[in-house]
């Protein structure tokens, strides 16, 4: 999975930069997942890729900006696609534990693939509307369950923050300042 998932798509980023620094302008388009910015239960594998190809590109557009290249990370939900039909692979052993998470879960995508209420070609326009932009998006959200599972997720960690942000902020990390990350 991280072969073509994520060291796939970095290999071929890394095939198009070295033309695209040359001309100083392009975007790169990397295609990721809502597994991506929120976890699922059964699929933390996927996820792990999908999260990693969101941190290679948020990086990759910090690294560029300056040369002129954009890049997009896109995070649909579910699109017809065969992503949850014959191409996935269930656990081999069920845990009993897991039956309402990740049963669930896997039972609730098997249950509707192919027929997703994502559209194709809808998103297809919506990614070419953003790389024509002048000011594109960080992150494409497509799909109704992408945003609002992002959104989600958004207010999740600012309760998280904000809950914690005591604690954090008095707590006397020496090793943290002296690394200076950020």
């Amino acid at each position: 999975m991280f072969e073509t998932n994520f060291w796939g798509l970095a290999e071929v980023t890394r095939a198009a930069l070295p033309k695209m620094r040359e001309r100083r302008s392009g975007t790169i388009v990397n295609i990721s997942s809502i597994g991506g910015f929120a976890g699922f239960p059964s699929v933390g594998y996927y996820n792990a890729t999908k999260f990693a190809v969101n941190g290679f590109s948020e990086a990759l557009k910090k690294e560029l900006a300056p040369l002129g290249i954009k890049v997009i990370v896109v995070n649909p939900s579910g699109f017809r696609t065969d992503w949850a039909g014959r191409s996935a692979n269930d656990a081999t052993v069920k845990i009993a534990d897991y039956a309402e998470t990740s049963g669930t879960f896997q039972s609730n995508v098997r249950g509707y693939s192919g027929n997703q209420p994502g559209d194709p070609v809808r998103a297809a326009k919506a990614i070419v509307a953003a790389m024509e932009s002048a000011d594109p998006p960080s992150y494409l959200l497509l799909g109704k369950v992408a945003l609002q599972t992002a959104r989600q997720k958004l207010e999740d960690l600012k309760r998280d923050f904000d809950d914690w942000a005591e604690v954090t902020e008095g707590a006397d990390f020496p090793e943290a300042e002296s690394a200076q990350v950020g």
